[in-house]
């Protein structure tokens, strides 16, 4: 969602997806409500226009991870609080201004297409694939490799995504992670999940190994084998700090000393929630450096959802925090395609999650932690990292803002309570993991982030990637959903099938492929690139009103070596 900036320019807010805050105005409103009227009258205009009246010349950037930037530090957050016991998107000067903006924008007339080259060079610019050997000269991998993309649609993009093989102990590991309040968040956890969850899954001799090489200054043995993408960013400022949280974990461990052969689910459920401990606790303490100190407020105060999952052999443990999704696709007998979920959203569509938040306050609360199907009214995910605001004390988020850096202090969000708040904590980085034994018919995984998931079914999904991977095409009967359909449209939608089962093997990527479905399918399920090439050239004070930053991995499995583990059983 779009909203007025300082300045008079256009920003990318966190959008309804992720952060409800009050509008200003007379009552409380929607998100929607938040816009100056003009924007509220020009709305629907704008969604139901054709594209191309608002796609003019506009060019579409690459752009690296600049919310990571020191420079950006004079405006961190995407949102602000409510004066007055009412809020603002951002710092609207002039409504009038605004309507103006977006009107120029709906009003040119001048048409922009991109070529098909163009197109393929915005969805290629962050693909990235990894092909796993099958025998690492320690064990069989059940992976035969995997492909990740993210397009964005927030500026700067807000997802991120992480790949990495366990050296000292088995398996892999791949996760997605939604930001929201800026990419703070994310981008932390993405960098450094995996680091806790590889230390959690140690034994205990390792660890010991590990502690004495820090001791005596000699090199660590390595932990993990990062498969990244040159645009995937990495703090060289914060990994001192990163580190030294870290060892104090180890420590730890290594003081319990349990002797117990590590359980993979309570690994990764310890790891989620030892993470976020630190989060908070280093944005309590501070530090002196005063880049790191601004640093580990912004991570603290925004926050991130985690979709990971870790595969060693035929062991599949996926843990959630938040409302990105894990699919499994399988292949039935049949050669039909069937979509098992492999986790459960964090939000108020979930029964039982709303259960569990309103079963950890008090009872004269239940009306209040729930409104409007968010936290508190404000906050979608009912679990995430980060997001202070809706963790610490009143007393404490006050102690922390005015003893923090003055561009802290003096931003209105920082400051603001959510209301009703009185018995925090009222959100939980704790993860939800599901355990998968892997058979001969599971062929690929994906994990992606709700950017995906607003735009396709699962069932879509599942058919889309595995007729990628196995180049079969299962034709369905065309459905035109009540359309009034002529012999000669009905010919026209038949050759458009034809040529893009002709044209399948353009990517060579399925995250890349499945992509160029969730943004330029039409309403008959064919990938429409007269509306690809609109969605791809909106301005990025638009884009975000029409879809949210999209990252996919998807993983794909050795159906023989999986075939051999069962033999073995």
């Amino acid at each position: 969602m779009s909203a007025a900036c300082c300045g008079g320019r256009m920003c990318v807010c966190p959008g309804p997806g992720r952060i409800e805050i009050p509008g200003r105005s007379s009552t409380p409103t929607l998100f929607f409500g938040a816009m100056s009227a003009p924007t509220q009258l020009l709305f629907p205009l704008i969604r139901k226009s054709d594209l191309g009246r608002i796609c003019s010349t506009a060019c579409y950037c690459h752009r690296k991870h600049l919310c990571c930037s020191p420079h950006l530090i004079q405006s961190p957050w995407r949102y602000t609080p409510p004066k007055k016991n009412l809020a603002a998107c951002c710092h609207p000067k002039d409504s009038f201004s605004h309507f103006n903006q977006v009107r120029r924008c709906v009003t040119t007339p001048q048409r922009f297409y991109l070529t098909p080259p163009q197109v393929n060079s915005i969805l290629k610019a962050n693909e990235y694939n990894f092909k796993v050997p099958e025998f690492d000269g320690k064990n069989v991998s059940s992976i035969l490799g995997f492909d990740s993309n993210q397009l964005p649609a927030n500026a700067p993009i807000e997802d991120r995504r992480s790949a990495a093989t366990c050296l000292q102990t088995r398996g892999m590991l791949l996760g997605v992670f939604d930001g929201h309040a800026g990419c703070a968040c994310a981008q932390a956890v993405s960098e450094r999940l995996f680091y806790y969850i590889a230390v959690s899954l140690l034994p205990h001799e390792t660890l010991l190994e590990i502690e004495n090489a820090v001791e005596s200054g000699r090199a660590l043995l390595p932990i993990l084998q990062w498969h990244k993408h040159p645009n995937d960013y990495f703090s060289k400022e914060a990994s001192k700090l990163y580190f030294s949280s870290l060892r104090t974990y180890w420590q730890e461990l290594i003081d319990l000393n349990t002797n117990e052969t590590t359980d993979v689910k309570e690994a990764l459920i310890n790891a989620f929630k030892r993470l976020d401990n630190d989060l908070s606790l280093e944005a309590q303490v501070g530090d002196p450096n005063s880049f790191l100190n601004y640093w580990v407020l912004r991570v603290a105060f925004s926050g991130a959802t985690a979709c990971v999952a870790h595969i060693d052999g035929v062991d599949l443990h996926v843990a959630n925090t938040g409302d990105s999704r894990a699919l499994l696709g399988v292949q039935e007998d049949d050669g039909s395609w069937t979509a098992v979920s492999l986790s459960n959203d964090h939000n108020a569509q979930n029964e039982n999650e709303i259960e569990r938040v309103k079963s950890e306050h008090p009872r004269n609360e239940e009306k209040s932690i729930v409104k409007q199907d968010r936290l508190l009214g404000l906050l979608m995910p009912f679990r995430a990292f980060g997001d202070v605001k809706f963790k610490w004390s009143i007393d404490l988020q006050k102690r922390v803002v005015e003893s923090g850096p003055d561009q802290l202090n003096d931003n209105e969000y920082t400051k603001f309570i959510p209301p009703n708040y009185h018995s925090p904590p009222y959100l939980t980085a704790e993860p939800e993991v599901i355990h998968h034994r892997l058979r001969p018919q599971d062929k690929f995984l994906v994990l992606a982030t709700d950017g995906l998931w607003e735009t396709m079914h699962r069932q879509d999904v599942v058919r889309i990637v595995g007729e990628y991977l196995t180049g079969v095409h299962h034709q369905q009967p065309i459905a035109v959903g009540g359309y009034k359909v002529t012999l000669g449209q009905m010919q026209g939608l038949l050759m458009e099938r034809r040529a893009r089962i002709s044209s399948v093997f353009e990517d060579q990527n399925a995250a890349t492929h499945l992509i160029r479905h969730a943004v330029g399918n039409n309403e008959f399920g064919v990938v429409d690139h007269e509306r690809l090439s609109k969605m791809l050239s909106l301005p990025e004070e638009l884009a975000r009103m029409y879809r949210d930053d999209i990252t996919i991995i998807v993983v794909q499995f050795n159906s023989h070596v999986i075939g051999a583990y069962q033999n073995q059983e």
